[in-house]
């Protein structure tokens, strides 16, 4: 398998991350879930993707559509790249293992299907948060939990984000 056809392979969809997550249970190995937009890939995300990945055996990623990155307002002309590119982006990554790109307004139903060991966001997030109209709260927290799950977060590196980098410009 060329290098490109292994990048490839690693973007599925829900269905085949459903799969996959079941298999990588069977092997008893402990699957993280992370989600987000990954507009532009910097130091911070990288930072925190390696992290997250270290917490457990198999990093999950899944990864807003273009429509749903338009809905959260993140800025004029956001995304910047394709889901398709955005998603390639990530699966290049060594340390991440799959990624699922998703169009609901929120990764619920991935979590759901996937049923992940950790839960994992940025520092912006607060996982004591239950009021799900918060924009700290994390979504899936109740459902993980549910299963023996846990939710963590990862402090943010300072000074990068998508939107600080645009802002430059």
């Amino acid at each position: 398998m060329s290098r490109l056809a292994y990048v490839q392979a690693k973007v599925i969809t829900l269905h085949q991350a459903a799969q996959m997550a079941e298999l990588h249970r069977v092997k008893n190995q402990k699957i993280v879930f992370t989600n987000g937009c990954f507009d532009l890939l910097h130091l911070g995300h990288i930072t925190y993707l390696a992290q997250a990945a270290s917490l457990g055996d198999k990093l999950f990623v899944a990864l807003n559509d273009d429509a749903s990155v338009r809905k959260l307002e993140k800025g004029e002309n956001r995304p910047v790249n394709s889901e398709v590119a955005r998603a390639m982006v990530l699966a290049s990554l060594g340390f991440v293992d799959h990624v699922v790109v998703f169009s609901e307004d929120t990764p619920l139903n991935t979590i759901l299907a996937l049923k992940p060991d950790l839960v994992v966001k940025g520092g912006d997030y607060d996982a004591e948060i239950s009021d799900p109209s918060d924009k700290r709260y994390i979504v899936g927290k109740n459902e993980v939990k549910s299963w023996g799950g846990k939710v963590q977060t990862i402090p943010l590196v300072d000074g990068y984000s998508t939107t600080a980098i645009l802002a430059k410009r």
